[in-house]
């Protein structure tokens, strides 16, 4: 009777604990996770989405386009891994932003009753505003008190600087003028392109190489379709860009490596070589497709 009794105990353990492996395995799961948790402004990062799918589910994925405050620079295929209970997809994508300030990446819904959690972020300058920190005051103006012995040194430079600017224009004066040169035409393509590989060739520090890089689109623009961008902010350009008839996700790319530039030259950001050679890629094509818009 009593080995009876220990047989049949048994026996519900083992269904109970099968019973409870298989409803664990049929369960759906969900994940999402940053592989870091704040950025400098336009920096990079990587987002990872992943779902386990059991045999019994019907196979299925995170439907989205955008996401607030981020920008997405690449979003890879989604990889299928069979296990021996189910399906695991993943996917991997690279985002950025430049909207500093603390956002949260929204949850990913995979159904009403099934969604990853979400995830707060941070996007920051390099030197963040420590409002502990002392304020000090504006300075007023500080008169210099001239001696007046001094004054006569003035004099005499004076007096000499206008003596040789005489002598020079008597030496200079009877001179004949040469005739000027026939300038030829300037291709605007032509010289972007020169200046382009002058610059990839010369390799400058990252500010000179970014300002440099937008001052030949910005000349090459000026000249090609008469756009006067030289003394213009980037958003004004890039007002301006709209209407010439590009690609929309040409000019939305050419449009971040102009914004990039200038978080470069002004909010003190280190490009990454990937950084540096997407931007001049970007310009490039972007000069070849205006080129062939009438």
């Amino acid at each position: 009777m009593i080995k009876r009794t220990i047989y049949t105990a048994i026996i519900f353990f083992l269904i109970t604990g099968l019973s409870g492996y298989a409803n664990a395995q049929s369960t759906v799961s969900v994940k999402a996770s940053v592989d870091k948790s704040s950025i400098l402004i336009g920096e990079h990062f990587v987002l990872r989405l992943e779902a386990n799918i059991p045999e019994n589910e019907a196979i299925r994925f995170f439907d989205f386009d955008t996401l607030p405050h981020f920008e997405f620079l690449e979003r890879q295929k989604i990889d299928t891994t069979n296990t021996s209970t189910g399906t695991i997809l993943t996917q991997v994508i690279r985002m950025t932003s430049f909207d500093s300030g603390h956002w949260v990446i929204p949850r990913f819904v995979l159904d009403e009753k099934l969604f990853t959690d979400s995830i707060p972020f941070d996007v920051g300058f390099s030197t963040p505003f420590d409002p502990t920190q002392p304020y000090h005051d504006i300075k007023d103006v500080i008169d210099v008190q001239i001696k007046e012995e001094q004054q006569w040194w003035w004099y005499i430079a004076g007096g000499g600087l206008l003596l040789l600017t005489l002598l020079l224009w008597l030496l200079l004066r009877k001179k004949p003028v040469k005739a000027k040169a026939i300038e030829k035409p300037v291709n605007a393509f032509e010289e972007a392109m020169t200046e382009i590989a002058k610059l990839e060739k010369n390799r400058p520090a990252a500010k000179e190489y970014y300002t440099g890089l937008v001052d030949i689109f910005r000349l090459y623009i000026a000249r090609k379709k008469g756009i006067s961008s030289l003394q213009k902010t980037t958003d004004d350009l890039v007002a301006q860009l709209k209407s010439i008839g590009m690609k929309n996700e040409n000019f939305e790319a050419l449009r971040r490596a102009l914004q990039l530039s200038d978080f470069v030259k002004f909010a003190k950001y280190v490009p990454t070589p990937e950084d540096d050679r997407m931007s001049i890629d970007t310009i490039k094509q972007s000069i070849k497709e205006i080129e062939q818009v009438n």
